[in-house]
């Protein structure tokens, strides 16, 4: 029960933060910090807890694939929308998660086939994080304009979202074994609540601009998962996961300043 309190605790805390800082910051700085390590490693850490290190260091390997079936999971939810703008906003919503989550199993599906190293891994999203980067720069950015109260019915259902799917996803996670356990890591557990409640609220547009900017911000997660699969073994399972957040921390904060003096330099040239 403790640990299961503890699942809980954790996701609400990340989903809330999250979805207020798209409404007040918008849904492009929180679709970069989006690709901070938040939802893979709350799975990766419960996962050890419950399976143990080995499991969960084996599992890191594959939630390198994982994130490329995440990032096949926001395009197709990207296009779906694009298509289903004459629908009612909940079965647009209903559409493009089916759409969404055929194209994380089928990708996810795949990727368990194959026996790869974590070299392999690794290497291979990168080069997805790469086309991801080209394929996602011709969506259109979006703010949110007119903004919604946040409303305890609003804070309910972002929290019933977030344990729904981190319950799940963990609670399955614990059968079927470390190949998929670590694809199944690499699901969007705080990005997905998020998303339906942007769309719901919203409309696609802001969604948009979610999906448009994650792929900016997740070499924190490759840095983040590559960690962890090099530290559990030798540091154990806390100090792993704090050397792996620093480290991923480190890599969003430069990533961030890069961006903001690259900024500054083109409207100081203009």
């Amino acid at each position: 029960m403790a640990l299961i309190l503890a699942k809980l605790a954790v996701s609400i805390g990340v989903v809330l933060g999250l979805s207020m800082l798209a409404e007040r910051a918008g849904p492009r700085v929180a679709g970069v910090l989006a690709g901070y390590p938040l939802g893979t490693a709350i799975l990766l850490y419960f996962i050890g807890i419950e399976q143990g290190i080995d499991f969960a260091s084996k599992s890191a390997v594959y939630a390198f694939p994982g994130l490329i079936a995440t990032l096949s999971f926001l395009y197709a939810y990207f296009l779906a929308s694009r298509r289903c703008t004459q629908l009612p906003v909940l079965p647009q919503i209903l559409l493009c998660s089916l759409c969404a989550f055929a194209a994380f199993l089928g990708v996810s599906w795949l990727f368990q086939l194959t026996e790869m190293s974590l070299t392999q891994a690794a290497i291979i999203l990168l080069v997805a994080m790469f086309v991801a980067l080209i394929l996602f720069r011709k969506i259109e950015n979006e703010s949110i304009l007119n903004r919604v109260r946040l409303t305890k019915s609003v804070v309910l259902l972002r929290a019933a979202l977030a344990s729904l799917i981190v319950l799940i996803i963990s609670g399955l996670a614990a059968w079927i074994g470390p190949r998929w356990s670590g694809l199944l890591s690499g699901f969007p557990v705080t990005l997905y609540p998020i998303m339906l409640i942007l769309h719901f609220t919203y409309g696609a547009g802001p969604v948009h601009t979610l999906i448009r900017n994650f792929p900016r911000g997740m070499g924190a997660l490759w840095v983040y998962i590559l960690t962890v699969s090099l530290g559990y073994p030798v540091m154990g399972l806390e100090l792993g996961t704090l050397a792996a957040f620093g480290i991923a921390t480190v890599y969003l904060v430069s990533y961030s300043t890069f961006v903001w003096m690259r900024r500054k330099s083109v409207q100081a040239s203009g």
